[in-house]
């Protein structure tokens, strides 16, 4: 038998503030036409005053729970991806376990910016196949509001705030493709494009400084990376396009989403969108929309799923899960 990374609850949480294309018009050059014919983004939630990532990222997590019928005192080990922890350190992972109550197993934090999610759940996915963890809760977690420059309309009204989460277990499979769980992932970095996107401040500058993008640059790496990607995932599994019952990419821009869907050969039929509700939310997106994607009815026990990411480093990668 060989052991599988099942996905076992998933769970999500969005900040009470719902912020409108509209909100942008008094302070910028800009419109809800303008954002929304180049993003898709119609809305997006921001985080409170004094509510941090952890905070977010512990509510998608009870969520996460609740959906999978377990207790903290369950779980093994936390992993949270994110760029916008509270503090620089102890991890935000080590928060959530405080919060959640557990005293026991492992906490860290993943920082691949827009492609942490995948990056943490491929981690995670290691360290159940080789059984130094019989269940690990995953979470992307991020509030971005915090890094915007609000005089910069090319980024500040693409990114939103918000957490999801998933609980990954171990469980028996048979080893072939129809197995439940991740089937495979797929990892690449390069750093030669830091300049693309990336914040300017950390402990070299002393502040926490914003975040700057190339956006032109940014989309044409985009959508031939995470084609790429997704196809290399495909065929690890022994899998191809006309497997793949859903894409559940990142939610940063909608003709980037388009145009990755339609290089694979698939129509937008089979790709869970919801970046117009929350914006680009970093490693929080691929779980947002995971559980957005079951609340809605649209993944099903079964599916095969394959999400993919890319961000900061530039970093990019894939995972092919069955649910």
């Amino acid at each position: 038998m060989t052991i599988r990374a099942v996905v076992r609850g998933v769970g999500h949480y969005l900040p009470d503030r719902v912020v409108p294309n509209s909100e942008f018009e008094a302070t910028l050059d800009t419109s809800d036409e303008w954002i929304r014919s180049r993003s898709g983004i119609e809305r997006r939630h921001f985080a409170a005053e004094g509510q941090g990532t952890s905070d977010l990222a512990t509510r998608a997590a009870r969520a996460a729970l609740s959906h999978a019928g377990l207790g903290p005192s369950d779980i093994d080990g936390i992993i949270v991806a994110t760029s916008t922890a509270d503090l620089t350190f102890p991890s935000a992972a080590t928060m959530v376990q405080a919060e959640l109550g557990m005293e026991t197993g492992f906490a860290f934090d993943v920082q691949a910016v827009c492609a942490g999610f995948i990056y943490a759940l491929t981690n995670a996915n290691a360290l159940i196949v080789s059984g130094q963890a019989q269940r690990v809760l995953v979470i992307g977690a991020e509030t971005f509001s915090r890094i915007m420059d609000w005089s910069d309309r090319s980024t500040c009204v693409l990114f939103g705030d918000g957490a999801g989460a998933v609980v990954l277990e171990a469980q028996e499979g048979k080893g072939t493709p129809q197995d439940r769980g991740i089937l495979a992932t797929d990892l690449h970095s390069d750093g030669r494009y830091r300049d693309l996107l990336y914040v300017d401040g950390g402990v070299a500058t002393q502040n926490t400084g914003h975040l700057r993008m190339q956006g032109k640059e940014v989309f044409r790496h985009a959508v031939e990376k995470l084609a790429a990607t997704a196809e290399a995932a495909l065929a690890k599994a022994g899998l191809g396009d006309d497997d793949v019952d859903w894409i559940v990419p990142h939610q940063a821009n909608l003709r980037i989403i388009k145009a990755t869907a339609q290089k694979m050969g698939l129509s937008m039929d089979h790709v869970v969108v919801t970046v117009q509700d929350h914006g680009n939310t970093s490693a929080a997106s691929i779980p947002l929309a995971l559980s957005v994607g079951v609340e809605r009815g649209q993944i099903k026990q079964g599916d095969l799923l394959v999400t993919e990411a890319i961000g900061g480093g530039l970093a990019w990668g894939s995972v092919v899960l069955r649910w």
